[in-house]
């Protein structure tokens, strides 16, 4: 342990160690002139110096190296946190200090993480640290740890102990919550400070959200994950302090429609206490409705049809219709948006509420009013590109169970193939591509003419969606039809498209037997190319899943030739495996009883689920 601590070595010991350091020091007695710029106020903004620097870079390496036991990381943790002493704020203020306290924080007791707090509060203000591009980060950190509360300390210990336990802490989150209440206007606007505001709301009702990473916001490992929420015990004075927290943020509700950054953290409260508080919730939805519909319009015109129309605006509406009850929506769409839909839904900014409206309405009896309205400007809707519109009223029929043959109805007529009817068969393709018919086939054909066959080739992420969501309709012949009269390189170019392969699984699994085993015959001879292929190789395994035990034993026995082809392809050799081939080559009878085996199982699980 010694050898392992003096790797880490505090500057002060160092500085003995070190020849003609000059003016570079420590704050405990040695002589150091730190490094300081100015800030757009005129006033010296210290920095923490060069070798404190150093200092906790080599501590952030060591702690990435991880400990022996609980005692080690207990007397480094503790060693580190007595550097930081004094200088809290130029710690927490630097960004290698910052990055290293951040991870100190979570290795530390509550008590620590408290001391922590009280240093920076009263060295800098919790405000000026908060509203830090660093620093904030650190404050955000440190009331996280409240998610810890009653986890872990003593075990053995009463409730009133393990109140005193975590009573450092909990002082000093209220002791924020207080500062924000005292500067809300400008906490609420600031780009750094908003995100310590938007913690505080989540630790004040007990729910936490994954920490902000330090990767741009929108990457690729982002948008993959969905964010995981956890829910924790909270001390009985947060909340009272989150009530009288969400009505001072009401009092500068002004805000959250004019700047963008207060409108986010009006989502997260709103959001948060939809989670935890539901009937606060429902006060801060109608207080912030009242507001929106209170402001000064054109007679005659609601305000919120300009409120939707701006950026910072239109995304609080979309927190409100996507939490908001059943007596706010209808209040929302007959007082507010009725007869304005189409307009709404063509603006480049307001569609998005719109399609909000459109899902949430879903699952209630004025569905079918707000479809009515929206399907007369569907073909409107599709030539201003706002697909998003047209998917999300196609998924909010599927859940509703009505007007789905009215949408299939307007598809058809916005996409030029209702009539005449031998059309019909070419809208899979036509819904695909997000092509009318004579854009499709490059002409105006005379009806009843013959139309040059067009190879599948453009498949678009909405045309997918769109018909994802057809295919949950209640009626699909159309396009099951359609799908049937692709060639099999089409529905092989489908499969191994990254859009196409989501319709094609839809369509096949949930298609009847006898439907399915229409649309696998059209496949053969592609089998050995899916399996063979990234995306085409999950399609056949989910198709598998579905099928029969004689439509699994027509695939496999297109497989088997291919075999040692598939067994050294990186993607083949699990189709391999998941079907079971060997054993259909060497012991069909055994394989048989297995793949029955099988299918009585899912068949028995889908029947408790469904």
């Amino acid at each position: 342990m010694l050898a392992k601590e003096d790797q880490v070595k505090p500057p002060r010991e160092r500085e003995k160690k070190r020849k003609n350091h000059g003016n570079v020091g420590n704050d405990g007695g040695n002589k150091k002139k730190r490094e300081s710029s100015t800030t757009p106020g005129g006033r010296e903004k210290m920095r923490l110096d060069a070798l404190s620097v150093g200092y906790f870079r080599r501590v952030g390496e060591r702690l990435g190296e991880g400990f022996e036991d609980d005692e080690e990381r207990a007397m480094f943790v503790e060693n580190v946190l007595s550097e930081v002493k004094g200088k809290a704020s130029l710690v927490a203020m630097d960004r290698t200090g910052s990055i290293t306290l951040q991870n100190l924080l979570a290795l530390s007791s509550l008590d620590q993480v408290g001391e922590v707090l009280s240093e920076l509060e009263g060295e800098s203000g919790l405000k000026t640290v908060s509203c830090d591009r660093c620093g904030g980060h650190i404050v955000e950190s440190a009331i996280r740890q409240m998610s810890r509360w009653q986890e872990s300390e003593r075990p053995s210990t009463s409730e009133e102990e393990e109140e005193e336990v975590a009573g450092l802490l909990e002082t000093q989150v209220l002791s924020l919550s207080l500062v924000v209440r005292e500067n809300c206007a400008e906490f609420i606007k600031h780009p750094h400070g908003s995100h310590v505001v938007r913690t505080l709301l989540h630790v004040l009702v007990g729910c936490l959200g994954p920490p902000r990473s330090e990767s741009k916001p929108g990457s690729k490992a982002d948008r993959n994950l969905a964010p995981q929420v956890i829910d924790f015990e909270i001390p009985s004075s947060f909340w009272y302090e989150m009530k009288d927290l969400t009505d001072t943020l009401m009092d500068n509700v002004n805000m959250s429609v004019t700047d963008a950054v207060a409108s986010a953290v009006f989502q997260t409260m709103l959001t948060v206490c939809h989670r935890k508080r539901p009937i606060l919730c429902k006060q801060l939805l109608k207080r912030t409705m009242a507001y929106l519909s209170s402001r000064s319009a054109a007679p005659g015109v609601s305000p919120l049809l300009v409120f939707l129309k701006d950026q910072a605006s239109s995304h609080l509406i979309e927190a409100i219709i996507q939490l908001s009850h059943k007596p706010l929506l209808r209040d929302l769409y007959k007082n507010h948006l009725k007869g304005q839909l189409v307009d709404l839904a063509l603006h480049p900014i307001a569609n998005f509420p719109i399609q909000r409206l459109t899902a949430a309405s879903a699952k209630y009896k004025f569905f079918p009013k707000l479809f009515d309205e929206l399907v007369q400007g569907l073909e409107a809707i599709m030539a201003a590109g706002h697909m998003g519109v047209i998917v999300q009223l196609a998924e909010s029929c599927a859940e509703n169970e009505t007007r789905q043959v009215e949408m299939m109805r307007s598809l058809l007529s916005a996409f030029h193939c209702a009539e005449p009817g031998t059309r019909h068969t070419s809208c899979l393709p036509l819904f695909l591509s997000l092509l009318t018919y004579d854009v499709y086939y490059h002409a105006d054909a005379a009806e009843g003419s013959a139309v040059t066959e067009v190879p599948l080739s453009s498949i678009c992420y909405h045309g997918s969606r769109l018909v994802q969501a057809l295919a949950k309709f209640k009626e699909r012949s159309l396009l099951l039809s359609s799908l049937r009269t692709l060639t099999p390189d089409d529905l092989l170019t489908m499969a191994s498209h990254p859009s196409g392969s989501h319709v094609l699984q839809a369509l096949i699994t949930t298609a009847s037997d006898k439907g399915r085993g229409k649309i696998l015959k059209r496949l053969e001879g592609q089998f050995v190319k899916m399996a063979c292929s990234r995306l085409g190789s999950r399609v056949l395994e989910a198709v598998w899943n579905s099928a029969t035990l004689s439509q699994k034993q027509s695939i496999a026995q297109e497989l088997v030739p291919s075999v040692n082809q598939l067994r050294s392809d990186q993607f083949a050799r699990h189709v391999c495996a998941k079907f079971a081939l060997s054993h259909f080559i060497h012991r069909r009878a055994h394989w048989q009883e297995i793949q029955t085996g099988e299918s009585k199982k899912r068949k028995l699980f889908s029947d408790i689920l469904d």
